[in-house]
């Protein structure tokens, strides 16, 4: 996201970003002011701190995937339209660069990960944070403020909600960390499609053994030597399962599994939620996951 890093100015310490300014879109139908996210975890997370009073709306629809998102005309529009874009950050949302160019207009941008100092791995930058809740706290404290800024007559519910919110994230982390302990710590060890559980393992005492595509994007590849080498790995260290989210493609982990015996799960939700059940909140989409893996590692 360097490109609009670069044409933006910072709002104090706040995740606040202005394009040109704040505010000149129009509202919704129902006369509520418009935020618009980029992913449907963040329009979730989005809509706990603004519960009635702002309309909240995600860019992506249920079940894409951001790495490899084509963008569609009606999307430009949906930014124009907004008065608040709501980012992951760090490089994560690199389709909406020419998106933002052509909507054109005044609007207040934030990246939730605003604060947070990512992991890097050969260069490339973890965007994940969301996969571990504790730093989901400053996603919530970010868009909070961004909230404000547009409608500061708002600010008590927003804050309040916020808090709230913070507070089923720190009992989703304590749910979490008592998953995890049954597992017995040799057997926690995770080999995953793309490299998008960083966050999650140093949280919770994981050992990522390998990726099927070692970037930080599922749009991306590998070669015959990586796949030779990651099944060696998975051999070495007995890792019992492979893990993929549910939007990428099985092929090679099920050519690793084959060659390893070990078993693929290929329904966890990484990068979107499910339009209900098993992962229509970001809460839920959270502790799905977590109870494959531990299933599949105990």
């Amino acid at each position: 996201m360097k490109k609009i890093i670069n044409s933006i100015i910072v709002f104090s310490t706040l995740a606040a970003l202005f394009l040109t300014g704040c505010g000149s879109a129009p509202k919704s139908s129902d006369g509520r002011l418009k935020a618009l996210t980029s992913t449907t975890f963040l329009a979730d997370i989005t809509r706990n701190i603004a519960g009635d009073r702002i309309s909240v709306d995600s860019l992506l629809p249920v079940g894409a995937d951001p790495h490899a998102y084509q963008a569609a005309p009606s999307d430009v529009a949906k930014i124009a339209e907004s008065n608040l874009l709501i980012l992951n950050g760090l490089e994560y949302e690199h389709f909406i660069e020419p998106l933002l160019e052509n909507a054109g207009g005044e609007k207040l941008m934030i990246e939730a990960t605003a604060g947070l100092s990512p992991r890097e791995d050969a260069g490339s930058i973890d965007p994940h944070m969301w996969l571990d809740p504790n730093l989901v706290v400053t996603y919530v404290e970010n868009i909070r403020d961004g909230l404000i800024q547009i409608d500061a007559g708002g600010a008590e519910i927003y804050t309040a909600n916020a808090d709230a919110y913070i507070a089923q994230l720190k009992e989703l982390d304590q749910w979490i960390v008592e998953q995890v302990n049954t597992i017995p710590v040799e057997r926690r060890l995770l080999v995953t499609n793309h490299e998008a559980v960083g966050y999650f393992a140093e949280r919770y005492g994981f050992e990522v053994v390998g990726a099927v595509i070692p970037s930080m994007s599922t749009d991306a590849g590998t070669s015959a030597k990586g796949l030779a080498a990651l099944i060696e790995q998975v051999k070495a260290a007995g890792a019992p399962a492979i893990f993929l989210g549910e939007v990428e493609n099985p092929d090679l982990a099920n050519q690793i599994a084959s060659e390893t015996n070990v078993k693929v799960v290929d329904n966890l939700y990484l990068e979107s939620l499910t339009d209900g059940a098993p992962a229509a909140t970001y809460i839920d989409m959270m502790k799905h996951n977590v109870i494959q893996i531990v299933k599949a590692l105990k």
